[in-house]
């Protein structure tokens, strides 16, 4: 059974502020559960319908799908949630090819674009203050399972471009041509927001403008979504690696 309290702080971690508050977030799924118990993440608690887990009995509860389906923050839950222990995040390692996003406010394209940075190999993920949360139940999922193989740090991101010595590139519609540009191993590659793109002040610190451009007959999209731009970037930063 769980207890009032038990499912009064798991509900919690929804938001934000309760997760900054208790350091903690919640897994959901027998996959991405199970990513996690094998990564650097501690386990504090697990509560399943199903045994399923090899661990410790002190951190596994069986719960019925009652009680699964009132801690569970998705409209159907799939066996398991398990809650973790917020790490501190590890320093950004700036001798390697870096992602900084400026102000990404949607759950699925961050969690994309940590599938995208564990896919290219991209160790560091260095996110402005106002981007969404990663430990958001939404972008937990999206990423199944590469958050636990991506260091996604919250930084003043003015600060951290200014402060770097780093080539700093981002996408503009005027920009070069990223297809016939010569990329560098290492550098950081800025994306900016799904409304506004890249805030003028971190503009006006990007070194190299960088454009993907148009194919169709017609040119009439206007932009690309921030997670399928960054898609092609990383291609092309890593194929020229190669």
């Amino acid at each position: 059974m769980l207890s009032k309290s038990q499912i009064k702080l798991i509900k919690s971690l929804a938001q934000k502020k309760y997760r900054a508050q208790h350091g903690l977030f919640t897994v959901e799924g027998v996959k991405g559960i199970t990513e996690f118990i094998n990564s650097s993440f501690k386990l504090q608690h697990i509560y399943t319908t199903e045994a399923v887990f090899n661990i410790a009995e002190s951190e596994l509860s069986i719960i019925s799908g009652t009680h699964l389906n009132r801690i569970s923050q998705l409209k159907n839950p799939n066996t398991a949630v398990g809650v973790f222990e917020i790490p501190i995040s590890k320093p950004i390692d700036t001798s390697q090819l870096i992602v900084a996003l400026d102000d990404v406010r949607d759950p699925g394209n961050l969690g994309t674009i940590i599938r995208l940075c564990d896919w290219f190999g991209i160790k560091d993920l260095v996110c402005s203050k106002a981007t969404v949360d990663c430990y958001n139940s939404k972008v937990v999922q999206a990423t199944m399972g590469s958050l636990t193989r991506v260091n996604v740090s919250y930084v003043d991101l003015d600060t951290f471009l200014s402060e770097s010595n780093s080539e700093i590139f981002g996408t503009f519609m005027d920009g070069e041509n990223i297809y016939k540009a010569n990329l560098p191993e290492n550098g950081i590659v800025v994306m900016g927001n799904e409304a506004n793109g890249i805030s003028k002040p971190i503009e006006n610190l990007v070194s190299k403008r960088l454009a993907i451009p148009r194919f169709g007959n017609l040119k009439a999209t206007e932009s690309l979504n921030v997670a399928t731009a960054t898609s092609v970037c990383l291609s092309e930063f890593k194929r020229a690696t190669i």
